[in-house]
């Protein structure tokens, strides 16, 4: 099994990073890990010319598209910032979901072939709004647009969505043993790999 890790926030040694740690520290011995963090890949995160006119792709782009390609289980950390990921990681979605690659509307009706399909998702979620108050309150807009329009549209199934929070005024150090908990629980308990027809 190839489990891919993508540290999603822009600056090093946060607490992404740390969950990444802890969840690969977590896995079984024989799985084969890769690791990528977006702030490495050197990218133009503007996709001004829309998806009529898509630019070629930047070698550190195609390298972490095939990476995605060739994984078993995406793991995505990343800060919640403004109630979604920060602006580099929803550039790399903006350029790496592409279509053709990653999906294919079909010609005749409104639906299309999620060419991603057969890989499951874990993303890790760091916050200072409770993770109850974002249930509750907002209904999680995250999670609706990771599983439905995001990992989702492009095929992967299951997507367990996992909040940490309130991560200021303590919280972090307060609860960062409950949190590791739970993800070494997460990398213990991989999701059961779906057979693809091809």
């Amino acid at each position: 099994m190839r489990i891919l890790l993508i540290d999603g926030h822009p600056d090093a040694d946060r607490l992404s990073a740390h969950m990444l740690d802890v969840y690969e520290e977590g896995l079984p011995a024989h799985i084969e890990i890769t690791r990528l963090s977006i702030r490495d890949i050197d990218f133009d995160a503007n996709l001004s010319r829309g998806y009529e006119n898509l630019p070629e792709l930047e070698p550190d782009l195609a390298h972490a598209l095939d990476q995605i390609e060739a994984c078993d289980h995406l793991v995505l950390a990343f800060p919640l910032w403004w109630g979604a990921e920060p602006a580099r990681l929803k550039g790399f979605w903006d350029r790496i979901l592409l279509p053709r690659r990653a999906f294919r509307y079909h010609k005749d009706d409104p639906f299309w072939d999620r060419l991603l399909k057969g890989r499951s998702a874990d993303v890790l979620v760091s916050m200072d709004t409770p993770p109850a108050y974002l249930r509750l309150v907002y209904f999680d807009p995250l999670g609706w647009r990771y599983k439905r329009q995001v990992l989702g549209f492009v095929g992967f199934r299951p997507i367990r969505m996992s909040y940490f929070g309130m991560v200021r005024r303590g919280g972090a150090e307060k609860n960062i043993e409950k949190w590791r908990s739970r993800i070494r629980k997460l990398a213990q308990k991989l999701p059961q790999q779906r057979k693809v027809k091809n």
